[in-house]
């Protein structure tokens, strides 16, 4: 064990730690003005607050860049197995505020931006919020790939760059006006191009029959360009990838229309291949089977499995046993993880390139995609849940409707050496539904291509084995598991709530940041009289600014000493805000039976956008809201 400091030991690794911030300050302002004048070609006299915001962005992601460089250099030496998290969605919010807190840089930074004369928060509300999801399937995205970060895990998030995010929300005249969110107009200080990685996807053509196999021709391409945005683990100087596609057009322009004098036409056509990329759908829990939705999913999966194989065929170790062994340690190396079902192509276009591309037996390469694919479901509603019409994928993706009747029909063999003569089970189990419209049940798919599927909560994985997919349950038991949905601290807690976490940072320290149970060290403070009063005042605090910007923003003066009853969610059936309305009405009622019991002051607030088909309220109850 170590002596004792001195005082003045003390004092002087103090004053070195104040030595290292006044450096650190310098060195952000010299950056902050060398961005200000290279980078937005501005100087002050001309600057505007977003200039200041781009530079201060520019200043933190340079922190962020040697890091990011040396993480990827590591995983490159040491060749660890990589996650691939698969998500049409990433609801990642704003970048600045969250990077400098996981970088450690946030005091050095509001220093430096207070001795240059601006104010962090007002440079930090002009960022652009990156709304590339619309609720808990693209928050929880985003905070996987936080907390995989955090862990030090070789993880990469692959989705869709969408011009147009979550739609923005106006309230007119009491109803709901949806506008484009159109984050990018300003550009996105956080994401760098990869165009030396773009990739081909190819959509309609037909299939042939050739002496080395099948062969997909004919088809149409459009080209997935890469965008590349840094996700910093917290105080671990790890920064992983998440890749989000944006569709290209061609570079080649139809000659026939140029030979046809119709330029007008060719540079059309360009846009159409484009708009893959161009816009969000608004919903997580319905499904529309839309063929631009179906384009959009095959999109991704077609340009994350290229990228996947050409970085395993590259790694230290797959350089090697690709040429040795062909593809059997690919699942040793390689995890896929699909976040619902919109992923779901992953299968057969997986199965397409190891057997049509590189030359695997079937056997061979179902074994290795089940091995390497794993499933999360996040609803059971049944409007969520996917079934694509065979015919629609035909026409799109014609290969790919072969094998998904392939892995059915080899499956429905297995189904039926099982239960023998249940040809009511193998209905309900089949990957294609019969009944009217032939369609294919993409979340069976997934279950049938997987290794292993879980829910999001213990009641909702409950569920899945005990009906949705109780038959699937029954034949793979050991299939089905649970991963309760969490939340990042650091984001939720940390950044969003500084008064109060600063409170818990005094008591246990601060290790509760990466290792959340140690948060019940503070039980031990519950009757502590001073604990209780900081909490307090933190909560009103927090209270009063809420309060004073409903009054700015919506000239709505609230009681800041009242209970703040509060329901932030999408607005649909199934999140119960017609409960809640309920609720509030017999309250309303109990005050009006009985004005002079006693009541604590509540105020209740609830916030959320409408899906794009909207609820219709009950007449009576619309009347009273």
């Amino acid at each position: 064990m170590s002596a004792p400091q001195s005082d003045i030991e003390k004092r002087k690794q103090i004053s070195v730690r104040g030595i290292a911030q006044v450096e650190n300050v310098t060195n952000v302002k010299k950056t902050f003005n060398r961005h200000l004048h290279y980078t937005l070609v501005k100087d002050r006299n001309v600057s505007t607050p977003r200039d200041y915001y781009f530079a201060l962005a520019h200043t933190v992601k340079d922190h962020l860049t040697s890091r990011w460089i040396r993480t990827q250099q590591y995983y490159y030496e040491r060749d660890p197995k990589r996650v691939y998290y698969l998500s049409l969605e990433y609801y990642m919010g704003r970048s600045l505020q969250n990077t400098m807190i996981n970088l450690g840089i946030q005091g050095a930074c509001d220093e430096a931006m207070y001795q240059l004369g601006l104010d962090i928060e007002e440079l930090e509300e002009l960022e652009e919020d990156a709304g590339l999801g619309n609720g808990g399937l693209g928050r929880l995205a985003a905070c996987f790939l936080d907390s995989m970060a955090t862990l030090g895990l070789a993880a990469y998030g692959y989705g869709i760059r969408y011009e147009y995010g979550i739609f923005a929300q106006k309230i007119v005249n009491g109803e709901q006006q949806e506008e484009p969110d159109d984050w990018l107009r300003f550009g996105n200080p956080w994401e760098k191009a990869r165009p030396e990685y773009m990739l081909p996807v190819n959509f309609y053509g037909r299939v042939e029959d050739t002496p080395t196999g099948k062969k997909w021709v004919d088809t149409q391409v459009v080209f997935a360009l890469p965008y590349d945005n840094p996700i910093p683990g917290y105080g671990n100087n790890v920064v992983n990838t998440l890749r989000l596609w944006s569709a290209k057009s061609p570079v080649e322009f139809n000659l026939k229309f140029f030979n046809d004098g119709d330029y007008i036409q060719a540079v059309i056509d360009r846009n159409i291949a484009e708009n893959i990329s161009r816009v969000l759908y608004p919903n997580d829990n319905f499904f529309e089977g839309k063929e631009l939705r179906l384009k959009q999913e095959y999109f991704m999966v077609a340009a994350t499995l290229q990228d996947i194989i050409r970085r395993y065929k590259s790694s230290r170790f797959g350089s090697r046993e690709v040429v040795r062994t062909g593809f059997d340690s690919f699942p040793d190396k390689v995890a896929i993880q699909l976040n619902d079902t919109h992923p779901s192509m992953a299968v057969p276009e997986l199965m397409r390139i190891l057997v049509d591309v590189e030359g695997l037996d079937w056997d061979k390469a179902w074994e290795l995609t089940k091995r390497t694919c794993a499933y999360t479901n996040h609803t059971v509603l049944p409007e969520a849940l996917e079934r694509w019409p065979c015919s629609m994928l035909e026409n799109i993706l014609p290969r790919h409707m072969q094998i998904i009747y392939h892995i059915n029909y080899l499956f429905m063999q297995d189904v039926s050496k099982r239960y023998p003569g249940d040809m009511d089970k193998m209905r309900r189990m089949s990957l294609i539904e019969e009944s009217g419209e032939k369609r294919v049940n993409m979340a069976h798919l997934c279950i049938v291509g997987s290794h292993a599927v879980n829910g999001v909560a213990a009641i909702h994985s409950q569920i899945l084995k005990d009906s949705v997919f109780r038959d699937f349950y029954e034949m793979d038991p050991e299939k089905f598991q649970n991963k309760t949905n969490g939340i990042t601290p650091r984001r939720w807690l940390l950044l969003c709530n500084p008064a109060l976490s600063d409170i818990i940072c005094e008591k246990i320290g601060e290790s509760w940041v990466v290792h959340l149970e140690e948060l019940q060290q503070l039980k031990q403070f519950a009757e502590d009289a001073g604990f209780q009063r900081a909490v307090q005042k933190a909560k009103q605090e927090n209270k009063m600014r809420l309060a004073e910007l409903l009054t700015k923003e919506y000239n709505v003066e609230i009681n800041p000493s009242s209970i703040f009853d509060i329901q932030v969610k999408r607005i649909h059936e199934y999140k119960r805000q017609l409960l809640n309305c309920l609720h509030i009405i017999t309250m309303y009622n109990r005050i009006k039976k009985n004005p002079n019991a006693h009541f604590v002051p509540r105020t209740v607030m609830i916030g959320g956008k409408v899906r794009i088909n909207r609820i219709i309220f009950p007449a009576k109850l619309r009347e009273f809201l």
